[in-house]
């Protein structure tokens, strides 16, 4: 194992030899509203665009909302000059997790960056989630619209399926357990015809397949999530790893890509009680996938700060006081053994206990009550196999959200709204 201190992006140079030619990077982190952990990811990532070719950014977002930060920081037709003002355009709450200045500082260096590589050579920022139904609803309808009208009608007739549920798809996803599968049958005609078309090359094509993609991922997953267990989960997260495959291959075959998600996504599941629950995640489906090489996996962590978060599903984001973390955890051990910050590069024969035991490791959602500290929020982890590399925040502040508007969210699964 190998500790580097941080203090400059530079000293990022000991994980960016162990990433070499790795094609896929997941980059944690252990809340959705610390300010450290998205600065230095950003740092990272500068990196890896600008020194090392990587291809695209894709995030635990949503599509429609993602795809208007890619047109503006590509400089692509109809992309708005500024990628603060389609941050502030998402509207599905938690809007902060990508509404902040942090990510806005971020896609403006992406926007200036890009304006001075050639159009093939400009790097994409996209959403790998499920969750946005009526919104790629919306741009399938606008899409064939304009390029594709014959196919209007199978789009249509999918949204009528859903139309007696208005925009409250926990109610179609209850009423599907009673209900005939001709919801389910319409997605998957809307889905291949709309894969048929998009067969051919062009951005419009491919953003109007991943929308098709999304609306038959996010009925499969509100039918899961009514029945309870890991089934929504797994169904959230399989989604998000054929969506990063997708954006793989659109890429072109020399591309590489950066993931931005919770560690609870990012961390291979199979070194975590997660397994023992049914649960998979993107880190270890890649790592299934792609191989060990080709895939490095970056956690976060912290031993205390501020965090913003919220007390309960859909209502207004705070900033909280994270307490110290517990005795027993990881965060506790490297807050008695490293620098305030640092990055921890995992591998060789003679890595500590504290490496390869297991132990509690904090993960704070977007909906978080420090008060549960002393029972909850920890997730039983072996360090050096849930990822290859940790970048470790002693003291750690809250981010910046952007004035956005915002929507009532949708129930997630575990842990609370990761």
């Amino acid at each position: 194992m190998l500790v580097q201190r941080l203090g400059a992006p530079s000293d990022f140079d000991p994980l960016l030899e162990r990433i070499r030619d790795a094609r896929i990077v997941m980059i944690g982190e252990a809340t959705h509203g610390t300010h450290d952990y998205y600065r230095l990811r950003e740092q990272l990532t500068r990196r890896l665009i600008a020194e090392r070719g990587f291809s695209f950014v894709a995030v635990e977002g949503d599509w429609p909302d993602c795809e208007r930060v890619h047109r503006s920081v590509t400089a692509a037709p109809n992309g708005l000059a500024d990628p603060q003002a389609a941050l502030e355009r998402f509207e599905r709450w938690p809007t902060w997790m990508w509404a902040n200045a942090e990510v806005a500082r971020f896609c403006r260096w992406l926007r200036a960056w890009n304006l001075e590589q050639p159009v093939q050579r400009r790097a994409g920022f996209h959403g790998l989630d499920v969750y946005s139904l009526w919104e790629s609803m919306q741009a399938i309808f606008d899409y064939l619209g304009e390029e594709d009208p014959t196919s209007l009608e199978a789009a249509q007739e999918a949204y009528r399926c859903f139309e007696p549920y208005g925009r409250r798809v926990e109610e179609y996803g209850a009423a599907s357990r009673f209900v005939s599968a001709r919801c389910e049958e319409e997605v998957i005609k809307l889905l291949a015809r709309t894969r048929e078309r998009a067969a051919l090359d062009g951005p419009d094509r491919f953003s109007a397949w991943q929308n098709a993609e999304v609306v038959a991922g996010a009925e499969r997953y509100y039918r899961a999530m009514v029945a309870g267990g890991p089934e929504s989960w797994n169904v959230r997260d399989i989604h998000m790893a054929d969506t990063l495959d997708r954006l793989l291959d659109f890429h072109g075959p020399d591309a590489r890509g950066v993931v931005w998600a919770h560690n609870t996504h990012v961390g291979d599941a199979r070194a975590t009680d997660m397994t023992a629950g049914g649960l998979v995640n993107i880190g270890q489906l890649a790592r299934e996938r792609h191989g060990a090489d080709d895939v490095v996996l970056v956690g976060f962590g912290s031993y205390r700060g501020t965090v913003v978060a919220a007390p309960r599903w859909g209502s207004p984001a705070e900033a909280m006081v994270v307490p110290p973390a517990r005795p027993g955890s990881v965060e506790r051990r490297l807050h008695e053994l490293m620098p305030e910050r640092a990055v921890l590069v995992f591998g060789g024969p003679d890595q500590p206990g504290w490496v390869t035991d297991e132990h509690d490791h904090r993960a704070i959602g977007v909906v978080y009550d420090p008060t549960f500290e002393s029972w909850g929020n920890y997730v039983p982890t072996r360090l050096g196999e849930r990822y290859d590399a940790f970048v470790w925040c002693d003291d750690t502040t809250a981010l910046h959200p952007l004035p956005a508007l915002t929507t009532f969210g949708e129930m997630e699964t575990y842990p609370a709204g990761v």
